[in-house]
């Protein structure tokens, strides 16, 4: 019915389409950095943990739907990199697993090590973990030390399994930049989810300066992404070095061009909505633009006969939509059971309103036996 690339791209914008979803999710792990600015009372900090108690299940589920999709569309990239760059995923893996205890220990009587040490979990969970994935993310544009033989059997070739990226310049700009925007987006989350005039006013107080901070490593990194050299690959599946290779993109597709400045314009709209005029819901224009700029920059990596993830040690062994998917039918019969995400979203919004229908007070979180 499809020919096998028309799947292959469709997956490609499945897979980017998630990945988007994550980093908007990432306002959970970036509201855990912002305890102990802006909760300076046992109360107040109760509260913040609550509210983010209640979705860091989605964001957690969200990051395992971006990974299973990896997984059965592109099984060879996901082999190469969770497979290759060990020490980086598993020290991921770490930091999330950290989370879903602390989330659980966090207020059980008679603690062993106490509600401050998985506080800490948490402050490592949304610090380090962001970090590391926004490294690995990085990977894609800056590549990987792995090669790949005939038959597709692939081994990394650096004995540090993945952490050599963070000698990167570029991966760790990546892995800040990703740091501030999830703060960014906790701190909306939290001025539209909260009913505290104190934690409110220490909001607005501390988004001025992540938003100053954010905003010029931003530019610098698209600037980055823009003008550095690219990968594309021909016919015969040769790879080779292109100059601005996603800015050429980003030209040859102009519909992708309109909506990546829509949301920047977008993003910084929203934040204007809670900087001068107060406003609670700027976190849907942010995290909508958030989710869009993301999709497209992963988007911009898979099509136009482009490579997503270069190899370092050998440019041949670079990883294509085209010779890292799975099969015709894997990749047809999946697309029949991609068509129940709409409601699976839909799903996840009518809890996420549920929940939200009033904001959280100190005194709900109290009333509570089973806070967290």
């Amino acid at each position: 019915m499809f020919e096998l690339y028309t799947l292959q791209s469709y997956w490609w914008f499945i897979v980017s389409l998630l990945g988007g979803l994550f980093v908007f999710m990432m306002f959970v792990q970036g509201g855990q950095t912002l305890l102990y600015s802006l909760g300076k009372t046992e109360d107040e900090r109760d509260l913040i943990i609550n509210s983010l108690g209640r979705k860091w299940e989605l964001g957690f589920t969200t990051l395992v739907m971006f990974g299973g999709a990896i997984f059965a569309a592109f099984p060879l990239f996901y082999a190469v990199s969770f497979g290759g760059a060990y020490f980086v995923w598993m020290a991921i893996l770490f930091c999330f697993i950290i989370q879903a205890v602390s989330y659980e220990y966090r207020k059980k009587p008679n603690n062993f090590f106490g509600t401050r040490f998985y506080e800490w979990l948490l402050f490592i969970n949304g610090s380090l973990g962001i970090f590391l994935i926004g490294v690995a993310l990085a990977t894609l544009y800056s590549g990987g030390n792995f090669e790949v033989n005939d038959m597709n059997l692939s081994h990394w070739t650096q004995s540090s399994y993945g952490l050599e990226a963070l000698l990167n310049p570029f991966n760790l700009l990546f892995g800040l930049v990703l740091v501030l925007l999830s703060r960014i987006q906790g701190l909306l989350y939290f001025y539209n989810s909260l009913e505290n005039e104190a934690i409110a006013w220490r909001i607005l107080s501390r988004l001025k300066r992540e938003f100053i901070l954010f905003l010029p490593l931003f530019l610098v990194l698209l600037t980055m992404i823009m003008l550095g050299d690219g990968y594309a690959y021909n016919s015969q599946s040769v790879v080779s070095v292109v100059p601005m290779k996603i800015w050429s993109n980003l030209l040859d597709m102009p519909l992708l061009l309109i909506l990546l400045v829509f949301s920047v314009i977008l993003f910084l709209f929203g934040i204007y909505l809670v900087l001068v005029q107060n406003s609670p819901v700027a976190i849907w224009f942010t995290g909508t633009a958030t989710v869009m700029m993301v999709t497209i920059l992963l988007m911009l990596l898979g099509l136009n006969y482009t490579v997503f993830y270069p190899s370092l040690s050998d440019l041949q062994s670079s990883l294509t939509i085209v010779n890292s998917s799975g099969s015709h039918y894997t990749l047809m019969v999946m697309s029949v059971v991609s068509l129940l995400v709409p409601i699976v979203l839909g799903y996840i919004v009518m809890v996420w309103r549920s929940m939200d229908s009033q904001k959280l007070s100190i005194d709900e979180v109290k009333s509570d036996p089973h806070h967290y």
